[in-house]
């Protein structure tokens, strides 16, 4: 699991402060599975902007992964959000948007592993 998190870095990051730092991947845990469950939620029922709000949630994963060195997570939530982002850019046409949704689709069940590694992760950890 080594691309899971960049260990040396991520406490670089918080001053070598190994306290803060699993403070931190503890909160990001909690963070990523609130926005984890919004996006699947916005899969299974989409309403307005399901794209936009697809966006925003891995957005939110996607930069709190990047600052606590979490690479595997900050990928998956990257790719999702490309993904999300070509899907709204085509939302006016249907069949557009249906193999968009495919491939949203496809990157939410990597986002979801890579948060399946990371719980994992941390769990070996004692986090």
């Amino acid at each position: 699991m080594t691309d899971v998190i960049d260990w040396d870095e991520a406490m670089e990051q918080c001053g070598d402060d190994e306290e803060f730092l699993r403070e931190l991947l503890d909160d990001l845990r909690g963070e990523a599975d609130t926005q984890v469950d919004k996006i699947e939620e916005t899969i299974r029922s989409p309403t307005d902007n399901p794209f936009h709000r697809i966006m925003r949630a891995s957005h939110v994963i996607k930069g709190a992964a990047a600052n606590l060195m979490c690479h595997q997570l900050h990928t998956a939530a990257a790719a999702l959000e490309k993904a999300a982002s070509a899907g709204n850019d085509v939302s006016g046409d249907p069949n557009a948007s249906a193999s968009a949704m495919e491939l949203v689709k496809a990157r939410y069940i990597e986002l979801k592993q890579a948060n399946d590694n990371y719980h994992a992760y941390l769990q070996s950890e004692g986090i």
